[in-house]
């Protein structure tokens, strides 16, 4: 696929984020591979130096969870590797489609489909797993819905740890959640809007966790956003079930108050909550509950968004701010630097069993240079993706990338 590294790379003068602390030194990569790194480390003789001026030396980012595959706004945001949620037209059920979309974003983006759970993303019948695990699934996704049959749960997550597979559910019980598209509360009131009460989530929760335990398998809860179903999640960590949470900027950052004036930029599912459920993500964050911040990006155009809130489709385009909000979090203190790129790429990267997302030696090397104090806007209109559905629209953050190198080669100047 083109793009082999030709010549050892040695990324000088900057401070390596490290899975563990912050160190200044030299990292080098050859092969496509980190081979060395740490202040003992020099550039060598027919190396390509690069000069990182300061700034940090971080792993390319993994996103666990967009909705589309769009480079322009991956390489803004420092993203390296993505992995596609199967809610796609048609939806990714079948190994001929995976194995297309393992490949779309060579040589400079490694797409990982998520196996669609079950045919059509229906909830009725599983989907031929293991041949999509053998066309290059990773893992596999309930999509934007969550199973309502609790016995299709059982046998799926039985399945899924026969393969090896971890199993990434939507928690939000449909039954309860039908077709609201707010959290009920005052604000959801105010508005007039359909809602759904926030235990929509920890019943799904509970159940999706309880089944789990059940099959012996691994269970990624993509978003977790309030604090009756953290509380489960870190329950069941204690008790050693293989379950992992995961969560999106725009759900620490925003409270339901953001719907205000009916931006639909604000209607994201599961929908923004009450302040107190905001509060117990910071928390969660902080304390380790909550193990991956992905983006969820999915830029919808004016076709999708111009409409009553009720009408309008969920979601945001959140690949180009996901690094500066995570970033957000070291600055105020709620996570060190190293626990930042745990989040957003070594543990995204070992549920696809990828060996990526950290700077280690052996590990493929992918790789951020970043200047975290670098000030900028949100600007909906002048975005790299192909839509600029951001609810963060006109807010100041800092934290930019600079360079990007995929497998030792630069892809992004």
């Amino acid at each position: 696929m083109g793009m082999k590294q030709m010549r050892p790379l040695a990324i000088t003068g900057g401070s390596l984020v490290l899975p563990d602390r912050v160190v200044r030194g030299t990292l080098r990569c050859a092969e496509g591979r980190i081979v060395a790194l740490g202040d003992a480390t020099a550039p060598q003789d027919g190396d390509d130096v690069f000069d990182a001026g300061g700034r940090l030396v971080a792993p390319g980012l993994v996103d666990f969870g967009v909705f589309a595959v769009d480079k322009p706004a991956f390489h803004f945001g420092g993203i390296t590797r993505a992995a596609l949620m199967p809610d796609q037209s048609p939806p990714l059920d079948h190994p001929a489609r995976v194995q297309f979309l393992a490949y779309s974003g060579k040589p400079d983006l490694w797409v990982h489909p998520l196996a669609a759970a079950t045919r059509g993303l229906q909830g009725t019948e599983l989907a031929e797993l293991a041949m999509m695990r053998e066309a290059g699934a990773r893992a596999i996704s309930t999509g934007r819905r969550w199973i309502a049959d609790s016995g299709l749960m059982l046998r799926l997550l039985q399945y899924a740890a026969m393969l090896d597979m971890v199993v990434v559910s939507h928690a939000e019980d449909s039954g309860i959640a039908g077709k609201a598209v707010a959290t009920a509360g005052e604000m959801a009131t105010r508005l007039g809007l359909p809602s759904a009460p926030a235990e929509a989530e920890a019943l799904a929760a509970a159940r999706d966790i309880a089944l789990a335990e059940l099959a012996g398998a691994r269970l990624h809860l993509r978003q977790v956003t309030t604090r009756a179903a953290l509380d489960l999640v870190r329950t069941a960590k204690q008790r050693g079930i293989a379950v992992t949470a995961g969560v999106t900027p725009a759900h620490f950052q925003l409270s339901d108050l953001a719907m205000g004036e009916f931006r639909t930029f604000a209607r994201l599912s599961p929908p923004l909550r009450s302040e107190a459920d905001r509060q117990a993500v910071l928390e969660a964050v902080g304390d380790g509950t909550i193990d991956v911040i992905c983006s969820s990006h999915d830029p919808r155009g004016p076709e999708d968004k111009r409409l009553p809130f009720a009408d309008a489709e969920p979601g945001m385009a959140g690949a180009e701010t996901l690094l500066a909000m995570v970033l957000g979090l070291v600055r105020d203190g709620v996570i060190d630097m190293a626990r930042a790129f745990q989040l957003v790429a070594a543990t995204p990267a070992s549920l696809l069993g990828a060996d990526a997302g950290r700077l280690a030696p052996g590990a493929e090397a992918d790789i951020a240079i970043l200047d975290p104090e670098r000030p900028w806007i949100v600007d909906s209109r002048r975005m790299e993706a192909s839509a600029g559905n951001t609810p963060f629209d006109g807010q100041p953050v800092q934290g930019r990338v600079t360079a990007l190198f995929k497998g030792g080669v630069s892809i992004r100047p």
